[in-house]
Parts: structure tokens; sequence; C-alpha cells
């Protein structure tokens, strides 16, 4: 099993299409380019906002910057 990136995600813009991108360049500075190109595919194709979301969070450990900034100065991992 490959372990998910956390992303800050929660407070975003909401558009799907931002979520996507900041979802795709997290993975992408984790060495993930192929689960990007995936996901984004798989959204794409997607029927429902609801779907998509789901499909991000199969990718990525959706976060909020409050929560990186508290794991970063407690070291340890919050995700969702």
């Amino acid at each position: 099993m490959t372990l998910k990136p956390d992303c800050p995600l929660i407070g975003q813009n909401g558009n799907i299409f931002n979520l996507m991108g900041i979802a795709s360049r997290t993975l992408k500075d984790h060495g993930m380019s192929e689960q990007a190109e995936e996901m984004r595919n798989k959204i794409m194709a997607s029927r429902s906002y609801e779907e998509a979301l789901n499909i991000l969070g199969e990718y990525v450990n959706i976060t909020s910057m409050e929560d990186m900034e508290n794991s970063n100065e407690e070291g340890e991992v919050i995700s969702l």
C-alpha cells in the first residue's frame, strides 16, 4: 500500500478544478506523477462533485493548512 501525502484542501476555493490542481501538485511533489495523472483522469470522468471529492481522498489525505502547520510543530501527521 502506498502512503497518501497530506494535502491542504480544507479552506481552499472549492472549485473542483482548483482542488484537483492542488492535489495533483502535491502528488507530483511526492514523486507520484503517475498517480496524479490517474487521479485527474478519474475526476474528469466522475459524474458529481461528491464523487470527485471521494476520488481526491483516495489519492491524498485531505487536511487544512492549520493541520499541516500543527503537525509540523508537533512532529505528528494529522489526516482525515
